[in-house]
């Protein structure tokens, strides 16, 4: 049976998303920040007989995410996606989404795979003093999107201090760079923190500046302070070049996340 979940089935759905905190990065940032009672999220639970909570659907504005540990009623889920006027996009963990796709009846313009890594322990960071890796406040920003937006890789990225601005002041993205002779060279961030769980977003390294192990440092700062909150760390990769990176740091591949474009 699906239905919509409201306040009263919190704890329930918190038991479910709670065990794979990486994972559910974004479910649990979207009910934290917003609730079950807005206008442009609704969150559908999936149950069994026993009334035992298995599968979760969230709709953020245009987007929906489904979330199961086993089986759930994928074609109920696809029914909901399908009788939505205003959606555009289904993302989520591949092995959960397949089982949707059959099911939706608007073909998708794009379908998008990425590599899905987590940390969730400090046991394979490096040790090492890293004083000169710097964590960035608001008066930091304009030159730490300097940097960004000079990396060619993140060319259309738009980012913008504003933007950052907004993400500092909510708590939920932080950013560590490393300033070589006035000039930002590296740096590495957050993004869609909640209390269980961080995605690592734009590290990078200025094109004069490779090679040096800058943004493997970033990384490790970062890392370790967000570790010590108790939380655990993810993020998506594309090559598997850029992966080692991640890999040497202690990430470990847990599937891959999937995005589709309507």
């Amino acid at each position: 049976m699906i239905r919509v979940l409201t306040q009263a089935d919190n704890e329930q759905c918190q038991q479910l998303i709670q065990k794979q905190p990486a994972e559910n990065l974004f479910i649990i940032g979207d009910i934290e920040a917003f609730g079950y009672e807005q206008d442009f999220q609704t969150i559908w639970g999936d149950f069994e007989e026993n009334g035992s909570l298995r599968g979760i659907l969230l709709k953020y504005r245009e987007n929906f995410i489904p979330y199961s540990q086993g089986e759930f009623d994928a074609e109920g889920f696809a029914d909901i996606i399908n009788n939505c006027n205003d959606f555009q996009i289904m993302s989520g963990l591949k092995d959960i989404t397949s089982k949707v796709e059959p099911f939706l009846k608007r073909e998708f313009h794009s379908k998008r795979q990425m590599y899905y890594a987590k940390l969730d322990n400090s046991d394979s960071l490096s040790n090492e003093e890293l004083n000169h890796v710097e964590k960035a406040s608001i008066e930091n920003l304009p030159r730490l999107v300097e940097l960004l937006n000079s990396i060619l890789e993140f060319s259309g990225g738009n980012f913008t201090v504003e933007k950052r601005k907004h993400g500092m002041e909510k708590g939920v993205a932080r950013s560590y760079y490393i300033e070589k002779d006035g000039i930002y060279v590296s740096s590495a961030s957050t993004t869609a923190e909640n209390s269980m769980s961080a995605m690592i977003v734009a590290v990078c390294t200025h094109s004069d500046h490779k090679k040096k192990g800058y943004a493997t440092q970033c990384m490790t700062k970062l890392c370790r302070d967000v570790l010590q909150e108790g939380k655990e760390l993810c993020l998506f990769y594309d090559n598997p070049e850029a992966g080692k990176i991640y890999k040497n740091i202690g990430f470990e591949d847990i599937g891959y996340w999937m995005m589709y474009k309507f």
